[in-house]
């Protein structure tokens, strides 16, 4: 029997203070400049203020009193309060994009994390491993062994731990790299840069006498020698990006351009559409446009359309100023979805199929429709030249990145179309700039090596790390300037699209997919534009300088399913695992892995050793992969038991797991609640690898909208999963015992989310509600060995859950309430047969009439439905309403809130005092209902009216009950 530890509860076991947590991370899914998360592109990144939020929390421990285990520990319920309290303030402070490298703020939490650390010490400095396991003058590391963008270990670092950081795919690992093992190690540095300045006098005149806080030399130094590569690469080859000169011809158009002619300016990006020959027989021989739309500019001010001029079998395109024509804004789209065309000389319609077969053939071409130059009045729209296309098809690539594009990817592919490979993905012209680019990184390596050499002999740079070298110091600035060709790339294929609200290029990946594009813009990637070189390295290294400069990472490629001698200590373990069936990253990852491959496998060799990114092992539920839906499902649910077995093994006893788990969908039928198959097996997971779930806590991770969430029932929430290691003489119980202690657990668990605790937490919102009580509910479920069915067989993790949520469904309303919620979920607003209606309400022992006098449905004409909120009177006086159904209370309160915000739902509540508490349940069953459902719009009411609740309260609190202002 092993010995016993002594631990007081976290803080993330007890309370948090979601709404700051919240607030912060939607904030921050709409921060670029400055994240570190924009070093480099990854699919799946959590906020920083969420990871920061859930590690502190996590170490932390809670003030409330404890007793068990053979330890006392923390005070009363009034002094627990007060101390929680001054816990949240520092999570709130802690959480604020402005101090996310703030030393104040940041050293505040790393004292409370010590504090805690030193407590449970103390508490077990009589373990017999007290030595390996509670050293007071050391915090254990905390390990992500699917680090992915490295934010969870990136703030674990911040937060003062050392850190280690895993994952399978290279491309992660590199970036996990880029932020956690070379900042810290070269931390105050000046640029070596600087020191290579002939014609400074003295060090005040080269800077190396400023403070250069954190890793603000080493940004600098990825600005200077992107700056250097730019250069060398217009050397070689700017004359595939030449400035663009204004003709005689083109002013005959644009009059306003007449005083230009004969000037050049800086081409920024060049506008082209696709295209196929015509499958009119009469014009077989013309290459004609596949255009979804010919608008170049929709910002105001600025708007520009590209028109096209057919003549007979010919056209051309030229640009005009102005607001876009319908036609304009179609392009040469044809009726209905998907790859539909018309022919621009003929009007034939060029279905997707016709499409396909050309782009199969290899016979899809591309015309320039516009130019777009940094002219005299800004930002202009110009037409195409013969000389600017010509420029274009002379470029001749001497590399093309292989590999194949995978042909299956939620969100569309371009494979259909024929370009099957990633070299297929660009033009030329990408090619040779993004070849150049890629080349010039292990160029500028020699020269940066040579720099900090001098540096170190100079005296102007010293190594205060061991790891710290000219060496290292040239490769990590290389991987930088790597990944801002990179990043470049994105915004440098056949497949970016110009952005025309804003007059920019979009990023390829704005969704999780490779679609295919039929109009698309090449930008000078040798310009200042945003997506080009410079911009992309200023990005980099902007991102670079608010990383942390804590104690160094060590990052390494592992799979998480598998043993590795890497990590020989117990760690803490924080982790955002993969969803199941969500994207596969490692196909995604090829596109950047290509070109990363190119330019720094001599710094990495054993990471891109591999012509592409591993697959066969990522642990998704891939069923192209495996053969089938179910063979995927068990790969997933296996390797994520391995996976979650070696968690357990190695995470440090004293405090919990924390386990990421971003939802997709709910499922639909309401009997089954919150249950997607990925979560049930990901939950099973979890439970057959011998963990507990003690806590689940709902964080607003996801960005609403997002493209692939547009439109789709997604949730726009992560769950943080709390965990220990089950107790090995867990006990088994029945089926009948599992639903009397549900019965216990769940009303008070339920009372604490949704009321929350005054100023202590806040309530847990109605959208999350149904993943929230998991929590209560697997931690009874998962605390025990098995729970068996009649059969003596052990209850599924599916089941467990279709149990938890139904307590959800269970409240107890007055009868027309009753009706009104079945009625609901049966035809929503939609009116129904007398009959069925009539059926519905004497089950109840009430009547149709009835419910028409109660004021909640409307009837006639052998149809009944339910009144909408909208339509019920303004004049309500509850206390003149005999009957007053919740149902009725509840759609009031939401019409005085739309009418006449907070005061006047406050007002009206105050005078139905005594049905407050069951109306706030109905609005959350309610929600819940809508959101399996799929009303959003419905949903939203409910959800408007619980988010006010507090200050409806607050306004109820003043007035005496069954009085107020309105009945007055």
């Amino acid at each position: 029997m092993s010995y016993p530890i002594k631990s007081p509860r976290k803080l993330i076991e007890v309370a948090l203070p979601l709404d700051a947590i919240n607030v912060a991370a939607a904030r921050e899914n709409y921060i670029y400049k400055g994240n570190p998360s924009a070093i480099h592109k990854w699919w799946a990144q959590r906020p920083l203020a969420a990871a920061r939020a859930v590690v502190f929390a996590q170490l932390v421990n809670d003030p409330g009193y404890h007793q068990g285990g053979g330890f006392r520990y923390g005070k009363n319920k009034k002094d627990a309060a007060e101390e929680r309290k001054r816990l949240f303030k520092i999570i709130e402070d802690l959480v604020v994009w402005e101090n996310t490298s703030n030393e104040v703020v940041l050293e505040r939490a790393r004292a409370e994390i010590r504090r805690s650390w030193r407590e449970v010490c103390e508490l077990n400095k009589d373990h017999p491993d007290a030595a390996v396991l509670f050293n007071p003058d050391k915090l254990p590391s905390l390990h992500d062994p699917f680090a992915g963008g490295g934010t969870i270990p990136l703030e674990a670092q911040r937060l003062g731990l050392n850190t280690y950081a895993s994952d399978l795919n290279p491309l992660s690992v590199t970036i996990n790299k880029a932020i956690l093992e070379h900042p810290p190690v070269f931390s105050g540095q000046p640029p070596v840069s600087l020191a290579t300045a002939a014609s400074a006098a003295n060090k005040n005149d080269l800077g190396l006498e400023q403070v250069w806080h954190r890793a603000s030399g080493l940004s600098a130094d990825v600005r200077f020698y992107a700056e250097w590569m730019r250069s060398e690469a217009q050397k070689r080859i700017g004359d595939l990006y030449p400035p663009f000169e204004i003709t005689s011809e083109i002013a005959a158009e644009r009059p306003e351009l007449n005083k230009f002619v004969g000037q050049k300016f800086p081409v920024i990006a060049w506008l082209w559409c696709r295209t196929v020959k015509s499958p009119n027989p009469a014009f077989s021989h013309v290459s004609v446009p596949l255009a979804t739309s010919f608008v170049v500019s929709s910002k105001e001010g600025r708007e520009s359309y590209v028109h096209p001029i057919v003549n007979g079998d010919a056209y051309r395109f030229t640009v005009r100023v102005g607001t876009p024509t319908l036609e304009a804004e179609l392009g040469t789209k044809a009726a209905g979805r998907g790859a539909n065309f018309r022919c621009l000389v003929s009007d034939t319609v060029i279905d997707g199929d016709y499409i396909k077969n050309e782009g199969q053939q290899g016979r899809i071409g591309a015309k320039l429709m516009a130019v777009v130059i940094d002219g005299p009045r800004g930002r202009t729209y110009l037409p195409p030249t013969t000389e600017a296309e010509g420029i274009a098809f002379a470029a001749r690539p001497v590399w093309r990145p292989e590999g194949d594009v995978p042909s299956r990817l939620t969100g569309g592919t371009c494979v259909p179309y024929g370009m099957k490979e990633w070299g297929d993905l660009f033009t030329n012209r990408q090619l040779v700039g993004l070849t150049v680019l890629s080349d010039l990184v292990n160029e500028v390596r020699s020269r940066i090596l040579q720099d900090a050499t001098d540096s170190i002999q100079k005296g102007h740079w010293k190594c205060k790390d061991s790891k710290c070298s000219a060496q290292l110091y040239s490769e990590a600035v290389s991987c930088y300037l790597a990944f801002a060709v990179s990043k470049t790339s994105e915004y440098s294929s056949s497949l970016t699209v110009w952005y025309s609200k804003e007059d920019r290029p979009k990023g390829l990946f704005a969704r999780q997919a490779i679609p295919m594009v039929w109009d698309f813009v090449e930008q000078n990637l040798l310009g200042d534009i945003g997506g080009s070189f410079i911009k992309s390295a200023y990005i980099v290294a902007d991102s670079l300088a608010a990383t942390n400069a804590g104690l160094p990472g060590i990052v390494f490629q592992a799979n998480a399913s598998l043993a590795t001698n890497v990590i020989n200590e117990p760690v803490f373990i924080s982790t955002d695992p993969p969803y199941y069936d969500n994207i596969a990253y490692a196909d995604l990852s090829d596109f950047f892995y290509v070109w990363l491959r190119r330019s720094i496998r001599p710094i990495y060799p054993d990471l891109f050793a591999t012509i592409a990114v591993p697959k066969a092992e990522e642990l998704v539920a891939a069923a192209y992969r495996h053969g089938s839906k179910e063979k995927a499902e068990t790969f997933f649910l296996n390797g994520m038991t391995s996976a979650m077995r070696l968690l357990a093994s190695r995470a440090h006893p004293a405090a919990p797991l924390t386990i990421y788990y971003a939802f997709k969908q709910s499922e639909t039928k309401a009997e089954a609640g919150t249950a997607s198959t990925g979560w049930v097996t990901f939950l099973a997971a979890v439970v057959e690898s011998g963990l507990q779930v003690t806590g689940t806590w709902p964080m607003r991770t996801e960005r609403q909208s997002r493209a692939i969430g547009i439109g789709s029932n997604s949730l726009a929430s992560s769950i943080i999963l709390v965990c220990h290691k089950r107790p090995v003489d867990s006990v088994t119980i029945s089926r009948r015992d599992f639903i009397r202690e549900l019965n216990i657990v769940l009303p008070e668990a339920l009372d604490e989310m949704t009321k929350g605790a005054g100023g202590e937490y806040s309530p847990v919102a109605p959208v999350d509600l149904s993943q929230a009580i998991i929590g209560p509910g697997m931690a009874v479920f998962s605390k025990y060995a098995a729970v068996l069915e009649a059969d003596g067989e052990p209850m599924t993790v599916r089941t467990a859950l279709q149990l938890i949520n139904r307590f959800l469904a269970e409240d107890d309303f007055d009868a027309d309430t009753q009706w009104c919620l079945r009625w609901f979920e049966q035809h929503g607003w939609s009116e129904g047969a007398f009959g069925e209606a009539d059926v519905l309400a004497r089950s109840k022992s009430i009547s149709v009439s009835g419910l028409a006098e109660a004021g909640v449905v409307v009837s006639g004409g052998g149809k009944v439905g339910l009144r909408k909120w909208a339509d019920y009177p303004i004049d309500w006086d509850p206390r003149a309403d005999t009957r007053q159904p919740v149902w009725e209370t509840l759609h009031h309160l939401i019409r005085a809130l739309k009418q006449d915000g907070e005061g006047g739902a406050g007002k009206l509540l105050g005078a139905v005092k005594a049905k407050s508490e069951a109306t706030r349940q109905l609005a959350y069953r309610l929600y819940t209902l809508c959101e399996r459902q799929g009303w959003a719009e419905d949903a939203r009411a409910y959800n408007e009216l619980i988010t006010s609740w507090t200050g409806i309260e607050s306004v109820a609190g003043t007035v005496p009950e069954g009085q107020g202002e309105l009945f007055t």
